[in-house]
């Protein structure tokens, strides 16, 4: 299952035990973009960055290879979405997996997308 960014931010707030436990109970991975895209937030405090780096050496991380590239494009000339959403969502594809994401609504539209929201079944 890959995880989309915003579960990753949400699991390293308090309140989300369940969100975590969630997580230690599935195999997951994440792509190379959400990995940019959370260590790469020029607001992160020091342990903000010593607990994501933590969580990204502890799972696989799939790389941005050109057949996400393509498909991507291929998502971006049929409906507008972001280029984070659009990478993130083919890197699923691609690699045939589930999307794990808070904002099912951005990627619900996407066909052979299984997304899972594991906040609102927690």
């Amino acid at each position: 299952m890959l995880l989309d960014s915003n579960l990753i931010i949400y699991a390293s707030k308090p309140g989300y035990d369940d969100l975590r436990n969630w997580m230690s109970h599935h195999p997951i991975c994440v792509s190379a973009l959400s990995k940019l895209e959370v260590l790469g937030y020029h607001r992160l405090t020091q342990e903000d960055r010593d607990f994501f780096a933590n969580f990204f050496s502890a799972l696989p991380v799939l790389p941005i290879t050109s057949d996400v590239i393509d498909q991507a494009i291929a998502l971006r000339q049929q409906r507008k979405m972001s280029l984070g959403d659009a990478t993130i969502a083919s890197t699923a594809l691609v690699n045939n997996l589930p999307i794990a994401t808070h904002n099912v609504s951005d990627f619900r539209w996407i066909p052979n997308l299984v997304c899972i929201d594991p906040i609102s079944k927690i």
